[in-house]
This record gives structure tokens, C-alpha cells and sequence, in this order.
């Protein structure tokens, strides 16, 4: 059974408009940002597979590993920095962490 371009594509509009949700929500926490931000991109990925299937190019598939490459690089980059902000300041609140960008 194939799934319709449209279906897909509605499908990765209602699960973007769910991570600006929850990083709009969620954004004193800096871990529901990231999740937010993640299901953004993942999003986008599945945008660029539908086309890649729909116009049958690999051009979408590529750059789906390339968002994939770039998400994990980002997901263990941005959780080292939460890990060590939370062992200096005890807390995963983004308001708590405003007076670093001052300095």
C-alpha cells in the first residue's frame, strides 16, 4: 500500500506544528527544547523522502542522512553542555542559565 503525497505531507506539517509547540511551551526547559527541535527536524526529513519517492530522485534520501548525521552530532553536543550546566547550576531552567550570555 502506497501512502499519498498529501497524506505525508500533512502528516509532517501537524508534526512540525508539534515541536514549535512544544519548544513555545516548553521553553524554560532546555531538554523539551531539544525534543521540540528534533521532531522539527525530523519533520523535515520526512518531507524530503516524500519527494525524493514522489519525483524518484535519491537527492531526498541524501539529504535525510545528512539531517540524520547532523541531529545525532547536535543531540550529543547539546546534551553534553545540559549534563555540565546542570552539575554548575542544579537546574535545567533556561532562565537560569541568562546571566552566561552576559558574560
Amino acid at each position: 500500500m502506497i501512502v499519498p503525497l498529501s497524506h505525508l505531507l500533512v502528516f509532517a506539517s501537524v508534526l512540525f506544528a508539534l515541536g514549535v509547540i512544544c519548544v513555545l511551551i516548553w521553553r524554560t526547559n532546555v531538554i523539551m527544547v531539544l525534543i521540540g527541535i528534533e521532531i522539527m527536524l525530523n519533520a523535515a526529513m520526512l518531507v524530503f523522502v516524500a519527494g525524493s519517492y514522489q519525483w524518484g530522485r535519491a537527492d531526498g534520501q541524501v539529504f535525510a542522512l545528512m539531517i540524520i548525521a547532523m541531529t545525532s552530532a547536535e543531540v550529543s553536543l547539546a546534551l553534553a553542555m545540559v549534563v555540565y550546566l546542570h552539575r554548575r547550576k542544579n537546574t535545567v531552567n533556561v532562565d537560569e542559565f541568562r546571566q552566561l550570555r552576559d558574560r
